[in-house]
């Protein structure tokens, strides 16, 4: 399964499914074909909500997101 990180201390999120990276891929701004980090803020927080994100990926950013309701993750496949 792949693992979700957070990109500013490199701390180990969780394993999501490839479903959660599936959506991520398309939710979300990447700035290449092989870019594997994203911006989340609130407002993509909820936007993933939205589109049916598990719980286990929303716990995973939810877990990221700091105090300014930012972070920056990546995942690595398993």
């Amino acid at each position: 399964m792949p693992k979700l990180y957070d990109k500013s201390d490199n701390r180990l999120l969780g394993q999501v499914s490839q479903a959660d990276v599936d959506l991520l891929v398309a939710r979300l701004e990447e700035e290449s074909s092989h870019d594997r980090d994203y911006y989340v803020d609130n407002d993509t927080f909820l936007a993933l909500i939205e589109a049916g994100a598990s719980s286990t990926l929303l716990d995973a950013l939810k877990s990221a997101i700091d105090l300014n309701g930012e972070a920056d993750v990546r995942w690595e496949a398993d």
